[in-house]
């Protein structure tokens, strides 16, 4: 299996019995609940509570890069469908400690982004959220969250990733104890030196984030993001003031990023000062207010997206061939 360029030709699903019935899509939705059985296994395990999310509300998630929110009329009242589930994750700690979820996620990306190979306008997160964690924790344990789902369906489904054509001796490296990390900064760098102009106040764009992909050969995590490239609700570092303690997990071979996450900002004070520092309106966010004003746990969290972690296990061209139903931006589909 060819991994991923900057050159790849575009790709577009076809109808839903060709593309229910295409052997890869098939394969591919295989290794997929091999990956959330899994997932499933390793948290229940370690004390987690599956919660079960709404999937639309009076607020959001308000996002990035340009992605878009879906209205709904709900008896009336101006309702959105969920961006992702992250202001959920938070009060959800008032009930427990360690929670996730698998949940579907609805974003109108820029119609550019169709062509990707790497968005979809729904798709599908497993968010992990746990009360008391500091950033550390938090990436040491997506990544032996993912080392142990990639482990699993390689160990289960030998057959099917030989008929995927995905050498499995790329994910030989993949061992519990975290990932290596760099820095924003130092990633803009790499990239400057190799001619790619990102700008050191924004997250990775695209083709940035392919360039540093491309050159590992194992995950990594880009961390200290500056502020103001990400929402209110991740939290600035103490020690390093303009710097924002979250983190991107970035998957090898050109596949891009797998997964966001931080620490939360929890405080009152200090969720309404960054929502206005970032143009929010802190009277949208009503009920996630008053919850937060009585108090919520100081957490650390992150999502990852099921359908490009399937795609970078299976090799696959297209994130859409990891999803049974794919939307892609702009693409009138079932």
């Amino acid at each position: 299996m060819t991994a991923p360029t900057l050159d790849t030709a575009p790709l577009r699903p076809p109808g839903p019995r060709a593309h229910l019935t295409d052997q890869r899509v098939r394969d591919a939705l295989t290794v997929q609940q091999h990956l959330l059985t899994a997932a499933r296994a390793f948290l229940h395990d370690a004390g987690f509570a599956e919660t079960l999310p709404p999937v639309i509300g009076p607020v959001t998630d308000p996002g990035g890069r340009g992605s878009k929110q879906v209205d709904v009329d709900f008896y009336g009242h101006p309702y959105k469908l969920m961006t992702s589930a992250i202001l959920y994750k938070q009060t959800s700690l008032l009930a427990f400690r360690k929670i996730f979820c698998i949940a579907p996620n609805v974003r109108l990306e820029p119609l550019e982004t169709a062509d990707t190979s790497r968005h979809l306008a729904e798709f599908h997160q497993l968010d992990v959220e746990v009360a008391g964690a500091s950033r550390e924790e938090i990436t040491r344990l997506a990544a032996d969250l993912v080392v142990h789902m990639v482990r699993a369906a390689v160990a289960a489904l030998p057959e099917v990733f030989a008929r995927l054509g995905r050498d499995t001796s790329a994910f030989a490296g993949l061992t519990p104890g975290g990932f290596p990390s760099l820095t924003h900064a130092e990633a803009v760098a790499l990239l400057r030196q190799r001619g790619h102009e990102q700008s050191p106040d924004a997250e990775i764009d695209w083709r940035g984030e392919v360039l540093l992909s491309a050159a590992r050969t194992g995950p990594f995590f880009v961390v200290d993001y500056p502020k103001g490239s990400r929402g209110f609700y991740d939290r600035e570092s103490t020690t390093t003031p303009g710097a924002l303690r979250n983190f991107d997990l970035i998957a090898p071979e050109g596949y891009g990023e797998l997964c966001s996450g931080s620490e939360r900002t929890h405080t009152y004070a200090e969720i309404v000062t960054r929502m206005r520092e970032t143009g929010e309106n802190p009277q949208k966010y009503r009920w996630y207010l008053d919850v937060v004003r009585e108090g919520v746990p100081a957490s650390s969290g992150f999502g990852i997206g099921v359908e490009r972690l399937t795609r970078y296990v299976c090799g696959l061209d297209a994130v859409w061939q990891a999803n049974a139903y794919p939307k892609l931006p702009g693409v009138v589909s079932p």
